[in-house]
Order: C-alpha cells, then sequence, then structure tokens
C-alpha cells in the first residue's frame, strides 16, 4: 500500500464529518444516483454501508481529520441510519 493511501482515503471519506446540511445535501446526491434503486433495497444496503463505517473504532486515520470530523461523522451516520429504517418498511 503506498503510504498516502490513508490520507487519500481520509480524503475521500471528509464528507461523512461535514455539517450536517452539507452532509445531508451529499445523502440526497447519492439518493439520486441510485433512484432507478427500489427504496427499500436502497435503504437497506445503504444502512449496510454507513453501519461498517460507523462499525470502525476510528472512521479516520490522519490525527487532524479524526480531530476535526470524528465526532460529527459519527453523529451523521447514526442520523442517516435512523432516517434510512424509517423510510423503509420492515
Amino acid at each position: 500500500m503506498h503510504p498516502d493511501a490513508p490520507l487519500v482515503v481520509d480524503i475521500d471519506l471528509s464528507i461523512l464529518g461535514q455539517p450536517s446540511e452539507r452532509f445531508w445535501e451529499y445523502e440526497k446526491q447519492i439518493r439520486a444516483e441510485y433512484v432507478w434503486v427500489e427504496q427499500s433495497i436502497f435503504a437497506a444496503k445503504r444502512s449496510e454501508i454507513l453501519e461498517r463505517f460507523l462499525a470502525r473504532p476510528r472512521i479516520y486515520n490522519n490525527g487532524l481529520f479524526f480531530d476535526r470530523r470524528e465526532l460529527q461523522a459519527r453523529d451523521n451516520l447514526r442520523a442517516s441510519i435512523q432516517r434510512l429504517r424509517r423510510s423503509s418498511p420492515s
């Protein structure tokens, strides 16, 4: 693995730790990208993906990203998972 790979991943995941307004805009963009997927399937699979990030001991490898984004990312992920679960019939 290239030594810069963890930083590149953190940059890619930085959207998860943005203020909630920007995060929800991003979530709408993701849904629009997958508009062709039935809502119940989308909600189930998107929840699985977000839960894997939430289950990590740390979302961000880089200390600066961790310090600045980790708590907000976890809040955003929990909120999105809750919303997805509500939007999908059980």
